[in-house]
């Protein structure tokens, strides 16, 4: 197990926003970024989290490859819709921007739907669908990504781990939250453990050849091996996670006029990498009650969680629960970072000129 170290959340904060801003991010932009990936550590999505500040949002900043600005424009708009134009710039800070428009339409038409285009990796879609919890709607988004899944019965990257993520209100300790990857498993936690040098589960991805590793070497972008589609290999259903792959392209990309699939640009390619997102925000109040609908959403999920438990199982956990518990723990005890993140962040800092705040670790 690699050595884990704790930060306050401020901390980090203010890391991230010295870090962003010295490579020409706003700086309240560059407290969404922040947010959105510590958020990602808080709720124990570590391959989603800070592990990705330098590697993908830094490096292609530095590089020029992502306008630091996020020059994002409205290109159409309707009462209830409208398509956005990212302007290659930071995802997190347009997807931000987009599901609070989302909810404003949803207040005042009951629905509403935004897509945008032309955009960059944004971290996790949880983030977003949860914004419309404290507003009492259900919230809705996806995103497609750059080729790292193969198809069913194929051994190339074609498609993106496009997650899918949908939060609902309720009035006991648990929204429902589920955040997901139309993948066996998001890329991110490849990197994490070939950090770890660990062995990842089989049915996560496979070799160049189509053949089922446990190697996180064997899966790199550019055609070096793939991730599975959601369900693995065909005789466990993975054919189920290529349909819903290719559902989020329509709603991201294809609706939007954005790119798809392989057009989806690398991290590492100097080319806008093209990301497509999808926002949705239903009012709850446009169709019943809130407290009506909270209430029920509660006994559903009391339903669920005390029917009959398999053996050797002491709870069923619903879909957003872990996340929360570890969000509450963390709260407490200061955000979780395993020692390669914390000495690759040092490393990033560095070469902007911006120290880390390794004395404030809690626990060093």
């Amino acid at each position: 197990m690699e050595k884990e170290l704790r930060f306050k959340k401020e901390d980090l904060m203010d890391f991230v926003v010295r870090y962003m801003t010295k490579l020409g991010v706003p700086a309240e932009d560059a407290k969404v970024v922040g947010d959105v990936l510590i958020s990602a550590d808080v709720r124990g999505v570590e391959s989603h989290g800070l592990l990705r500040l330098g590697s993908y949002y830094g490096n292609r900043i530095s590089k020029g490859f992502i306008d630091p600005t996020t020059p994002y424009k409205i290109v159409s708009e309707t009462p209830t819709t409208a398509l956005i134009n990212g302007g290659n710039g930071c995802g997190q800070v347009v997807s931000y921007k987009a599901m609070k428009m989302t909810i404003e339409k949803a207040k005042q038409s009951g629905l509403a739907a935004i897509t945008v285009n032309n955009s960059n990796h944004y971290g996790i879609a949880g983030y977003y669908s949860m914004m419309a919890l404290e507003h009492g709607m259900i919230g809705v988004c996806m995103t497609n990504s750059q080729p790292l899944v193969a198809p069913t019965y194929g051994r190339t990257a074609v498609m993106g781990t496009n997650p899918i993520s949908v939060a609902a209100p309720s009035h006991d300790k648990y929204p429902y939250v589920l955040d997901m990857a139309t993948s066996a498993v998001a890329y991110g936690k490849i990197q994490l453990y070939d950090k770890k040098h660990e062995k990842i589960p089989l049915g996560w991805g496979i070799d160049e050849d189509g053949n089922v590793t446990d190697d996180p070497t064997k899966i790199k972008p550019g055609g070096h091996g793939a991730l599975l589609p959601l369900g693995g290999m065909d005789i466990t259903a993975g054919y189920k996670g290529f349909g819903l792959s290719i559902l989020v392209e329509i709603l991201c990309s294809i609706l939007s006029g954005g790119n798809y699939l392989t057009n989806v640009g690398s991290p590492s390619s100097p080319n806008p990498t093209g990301v497509s997102h999808f926002f949705m925000a239903i009012n709850i109040e446009a169709f019943r009650p809130l407290v009506d609908f909270k209430l029920q959403l509660d006994d559903m999920i009391h339903l669920l969680k005390n029917s009959p438990l398999a053996v050797g199982r002491d709870e069923i956990l619903v879909a957003g629960q872990k996340e929360y518990d570890y969000a509450e723990y963390n709260n407490i005890h200061g955000v979780p970072l395993i020692q390669p993140i914390v000495d690759d962040l040092i490393k990033e800092g560095e070469k902007v000129g911006v120290a880390f705040p390794i004395e404030k670790a809690i626990n060093n």
